[in-house]
């Protein structure tokens, strides 16, 4: 497993030219603030992004390239972070730039065939799933390249990458649907639980403010005690569980028949059907 780069005293002082980041939305914009962070200098980013923040308008006094001519950037990675209903006209304006470069892909839906299309077939492509967590450092990315990309792109794409949390890498595009389901998707189900847990409060009588604080900070500190501990899932729940007790007589209602994991496995395998479908459209 790659951990971030934070974690691992690695920086970014050194990526071997310029990084090209197209796009600077919320998760465009989570990878330019944790390159940042991790010693990037701003002049060598450029960043193409018709409306940026004033975040990024700042940067751009302090060295960024923001929008400059495409003729006048040499990038050794292209980050794209557009949306993929806007990728047939964004990106083949790239595909000079791209002959130089790894591309890095986050765009949901968009395969390494597509990119392939529309850059050209020698391109180096990785094709990236991260999830929001990204925006305070605590993401998992996972990550698949193709046979063009070198063992030294692929170590570059994995460090910007890492500037936002973790890093896994597969050798099956198609896991990436899964992948999709699980991480990508997977904090809406955790966002979902904190909803259900605060309304099933208030049906039991507790006041709405005081079940939306208790559901929020059991389900954050919750999360980060996994983070930190080393224990399987299922051991941490076992702990919390009294035989014949309070957290019993709940499990035995989320475990049952028409349990977590029932609803868990549909909800996942929905998501990973629809995924497919994207990839086939893209």
């Amino acid at each position: 497993m790659s951990t971030p780069i934070a974690e691992t005293g690695r920086t970014l002082r050194d990526v071997g030219g310029q990084v090209l980041l197209v796009g600077a939305g919320k998760m465009g914009g989570a990878l330019l603030d944790g390159w940042l962070s991790l010693g990037l200098e701003p002049r060598k980013l450029a960043v193409f992004e018709p409306q940026p923040s004033p975040e990024i308008a700042e940067h751009a006094i302090k060295g960024l390239r923001l929008n400059p001519d495409i003729a006048t950037v040499q990038a050794a990675a292209i980050v794209i972070a557009v949306k993929p209903q806007i990728a047939p006209e964004a990106i083949p304006a790239l595909a000079g730039l791209a002959e130089r470069a790894v591309v890095v892909s986050i765009m949901a839906g968009r395969t390494l065939g597509f990119l392939e299309r529309l850059l050209g077939a020698e391109t180096a492509a990785v094709r990236a799933m991260p999830n929001t967590p990204a925006a305070i450092g605590r993401g998992i990315t996972v990550a698949v390249a193709n046979a063009k990309a070198t063992a030294a792109q692929r170590d570059l794409a994995d460090r910007l990458l890492a500037a936002t949390g973790s890093v896994e890498w597969v050798q099956d595009e198609g896991l990436l649907d899964a992948v999709t389901a699980v991480s990508g998707s997977g904090p809406a189900y955790v966002f979902l639980l904190a909803e259900s847990l605060a309304h099933a409060g208030v049906k039991v009588g507790l006041p709405a403010e005081l079940a939306e604080k208790l559901a929020r900070e059991t389900v954050a500190g919750a999360g980060e005690l996994l983070h930190r501990s080393r224990l399987d899932p299922g051991i941490l729940r076992e702990r919390v569980t009294s035989p014949g007790g309070t957290t019993a007589a709940a499990l035995d209602v989320l475990m049952g028949a028409d349990g977590l994991d029932g609803l868990l496995e549909r909800a996942v395998a929905a998501a990973t059907r629809r995924s497919r479908e994207l990839d086939r459209n893209g």
